[in-house]
């Protein structure tokens, strides 16, 4: 049996599975189950949740196995993405290096840890300097278009 074959009768099953959990949410009326949820039951409605989340599961899951697989098959490919993650790491240290961090109170009357407030910090700076490169690089690429016309 080949994987297509292995693909389509899982597919086909989590389909059906996912109609029959489907009929039997309809079929309960949204009544029962609001008064169910008010009263902290949300079996009807779990069983539907689980199962996208075994269905995301496996999708992240191949999708990975996949991906390293075909990495793995082809050394170009897998020095250029493991350049990519060390210059992300690059910048992600570059950002931890410049945040500071500081025992910050919260709504609820909690604390946010030093440590806590530090990683906050390194993930906003991280996405303003991943900003920047990307419109830099954008930019760049554009006034090298327009050099060479």
């Amino acid at each position: 049996m080949n994987i297509q074959k292995v693909t389509t009768y899982v597919s086909a099953s989590l389909g059906i599975l996912g109609l029959i959990f489907l009929a039997l949410i309809i079929s309960k009326g949204d009544d029962a189950i609001e008064m169910d949820a008010m009263q902290g039951s949300y079996g009807s409605v779990s069983s539907i949740i689980l199962l996208a989340q075994v269905i995301l599961g496996l999708t992240v899951a191949t999708t990975l196995f996949f991906s390293l697989k075909n990495l793995a098959s082809d050394k170009a490919k897998l020095k250029k993405s493991l350049m990519s993650i060390g210059a992300f790491l690059a910048v992600f240290l570059m950002a931890f290096f410049l945040s500071s961090g500081e025992e910050t109170p919260m709504k609820d009357g909690e604390v946010l840890s030093a440590t806590g407030a530090k990683l906050v910090e390194t993930g906003i700076r991280t996405f303003y300097f991943l900003t920047i490169i990307a419109i830099g690089s954008m930019l760049f690429s554009s006034v090298k278009n327009l050099i060479k016309k």
